[in-house]
């Protein structure tokens, strides 16, 4: 099946469905985006769904299909917000692929109404400490191009907050000096919010040492580079550059994700003195109440209720 997702039964992807075909699919969901980062993302998630698919037999594709899917994603311990992004991926291809006559309009409407997965309370994220941070930073090999190039990456996500997917898609272009200081202008983020995120100068020193050994000062700031050493490419990927955060963190005894780097950022400098609002500009969020969760304020874990508790163990 290479020219429809459908092909005998209007509301199945057989057997010989093909992987050019899922891939055609998934671009019909990808080019209907505005936002980069959204065309990352939903892209992950419909390859995901596939394989998944793929490795269940592939059955009718129906509203009872995706919910078993959702409950597959729930049983692999996903946060909510992470199940309840995927299947908004599922529910954009099932209105895709209805209005481009791929599937059955039935079908289509009836995936389209999955619900998502309730999320009660706020999920704790992992934050650094300044100590912590400074170890992880210190982590790349300095003398070697892959170390200076993956010691840049750190010191943009810890010195600016920035999204994996920002940095990955970070232009020579887009770090500028205003008002004496370095920027990185006109970044796109999510839900295309234009932004602007001052970055300190130990930052800008570490892409600047990255850049002249590595020999470029145009396009992506970052590349991939191969096994032996030397660039391979003129960009890389948002995954390659978590898996950079993985290799140290593990390196370091720290069990973190990119993501973690940006709330990092967010209470590191929140403690420094740094103000509420000017965080938000730096993290680009459409709301305060979206940074105040980053930084922990609903909940104080250092002053907690229970330590106002005057009980003990008496045979401790």
């Amino acid at each position: 099946m290479n020219q429809a997702i459908i092909t005998t039964k209007p509301n199945e992807i057989t057997p010989q469905t093909s992987q050019y075909a899922y891939q055609q699919v998934t671009a019909l969901v990808t080019d209907s985006l505005t936002s980069e980062y959204s065309r990352v993302m939903y892209a992950h998630a419909l390859n995901d769904f596939w394989a998944w698919y793929d490795d269940n037999g592939r059955p009718a594709l129906t509203k009872a299909v995706v919910n078993r899917y959702k409950v597959h994603l729930q049983a692999q311990d996903f946060a909510p917000s992470t199940i309840n992004q995927r299947l908004s991926a599922i529910r954009k291809f099932a209105k895709e692929a209805g209005d481009n006559g791929l599937m059955p309009n039935d079908i289509a409407q009836s995936i389209a109404k999955v619900e998502g997965v309730r999320t009660a309370g706020v999920r704790t994220g992992n934050w650094l400490t300044s100590s912590q941070a400074q170890d992880l930073l210190d982590a790349p090999d300095a003398s070697t191009l892959k170390g200076l190039r993956d010691r840049a990456i750190l010191a943009l996500m810890l010195g600016g907050g920035l999204r994996r997917s920002e940095v990955a898609g970070l232009d020579f272009d887009n770090v500028q000096q205003r008002d004496g200081r370095w920027v990185v202008v006109n970044l796109l983020g999510k839900g295309n919010r234009v932004r602007s995120v001052p970055i300190p100068s130990w930052t800008k020193h570490a892409i600047d040492v990255w850049a002249n050994q590595a020999g470029i000062s145009t396009g992506r700031v970052f590349r991939s580079i191969n096994k032996g050493g030397n660039l391979s490419g003129n960009s890389m990927t948002s995954q390659a550059v978590q898996d950079v955060v993985k290799l140290y963190a593990q390196a370091v005894g720290f069990d973190i994700s990119a993501h973690d780097l940006r709330r990092t950022f967010a209470k590191l400098s929140s403690r420094g003195g740094a103000d509420i609002q000017q965080i938000q500009f730096s993290l680009g969020h459409a709301s305060i109440k979206t940074t105040e969760i980053y930084l922990g304020e609903f909940q104080d874990l250092t002053n907690a209720p229970c330590d106002a508790l005057s009980l003990r163990l008496s045979n401790a």
